[in-house]
């Protein structure tokens, strides 16, 4: 829902739909630096990333085309080199509105997952695309298909988990064929770009948290009000799966990140394994320049030792879904119990330690 207020301008402006600079500029150097402050890049809806084998590749929403960035230092994307991967052709069923692209390593091969429809909201499906070179940046991505999910609802912000030796799908869609809620669904994968099998429905809005969505100037596939579950981003950890996802609609200063559990042992196609937090577990309040924070990802640090949560945020109150949403960072820890304890989305003025193992 947030990136068609994002590429229909219904928000205070539409530049996050606008087609990042390709920059050839060499990553900087922050060996000297030990701290850096966020955000990343002045604006970048959606932010996902990737460390491997000594380089992060991250992504973000552009509205037209995907495109990734390859840095080593992630704290200095800014000055990181990108390249334009994939831009749909005109006249498909994925032409336009491309959102949350998310890169994955699987099986050898690069595969990229995003949202995208031929300009109708109500169209809006996942593609697959792949690349089976060993720099995503090199060779060529190419569209594998549709990753057709049961029922062939609307589908957006899909993202995928292996758990124990099960490849799953996990994306935000609608029950039936209007729009008026989004609710997260789980589906097993048969391989990178085939599901088997039915989707579950694993979250709902309910929380008076989740059901903040009045749509100022709706869309013509959009009702007065949307209920939103969205964003869904897997994180597994010792003997409990975890899926963190946003709710409330992100043109509302409601927008915060939820948490579902399952234990490991569970069976996760069983919505009732699933258990929902009755508290948001990050959302922006009262800090400089972080507003709306959510749409997240995880990441580790090069040496592994620090998880670190990423997401977007406006720098002030009442920027809705659009191009002043802006991708920030920081780390987390672990409770006792097992549970990841994000804190709050910090104030654009704190400094914080470059990621651990960072060159």
């Amino acid at each position: 829902m947030k990136k068609l207020l994002l590429c229909l301008g219904l928000a205070a402006t539409a530049a996050g739909c606008q087609e990042p600079a390709t920059t050839d500029q060499p990553d900087v150097d922050t060996t000297a630096t030990a701290t850096f402050t966020n955000p990343l890049l002045p604006s970048g809806a959606d932010p996902w990333s990737i460390y491997h084998e000594g380089y992060y590749y991250y992504t973000h929403t552009t509205g037209r085309n995907v495109t990734l960035w390859k840095t080593s230092s992630l704290t200095a994307l800014e000055k990181a080199p990108s390249k334009v991967v994939w831009t749909p052709p005109e006249g498909e069923a994925y032409s336009k509105e491309v959102w949350a692209p998310e890169i994955h390593f699987l099986n050898g091969a690069w595969y990229i997952y995003v949202a995208a429809d031929d300009g109708h909201n109500r169209n809006h499906r996942m593609w697959v695309l792949e690349n089976p070179s060993a720099d995503p940046l090199e060779g060529e991505f190419r569209l594998k298909g549709q990753l057709k999910t049961p029922d062939d609802r609307w589908a957006i912000d899909g993202s995928v988990f292996e758990h124990r030796g099960q490849m799953y799908f996990v994306w935000s869609g609608w029950e039936g064929d209007e729009n008026g809620e989004q609710d997260l669904y789980l589906a097993k994968l048969a391989n990178p770009w085939t599901v088997e099998g039915e989707r579950v429905r694993i979250s709902r809005p309910t929380y008076d948290w989740e059901t903040h969505g009045t749509i100022p100037n709706p869309g013509p596939d959009d009702k007065p009000e949307v209920l939103v579950n969205e964003g869904p981003q897997p994180l597994l950890h010792g003997d409990r799966v975890f899926v963190i996802f946003s709710a409330s609609g992100c043109w509302t200063e409601y927008y915060a990140l939820g948490m579902l559990s399952a234990n490991a042992d569970a069976d996760l196609m069983d919505p009732a394994s699933w258990h929902k937090h009755e508290e948001p577990v990050f959302r922006a309040e009262n800090q400089n320049g972080t507003y709306a924070a959510g749409h997240n990802s995880f990441f580790t640090s090069p040496d592994g030792t620090e998880n670190w949560i990423l997401y977007h945020a406006n720098p002030e109150a009442g920027q809705g879904c659009g191009g002043h949403r802006s991708p920030r960072m920081q780390p987390f820890t672990w409770t006792a119990d097992g549970l990841p304890d994000f804190g709050t989305p910090v104030s654009l003025d704190e400094k914080l330690p470059i990621p651990s193992g960072e060159e």
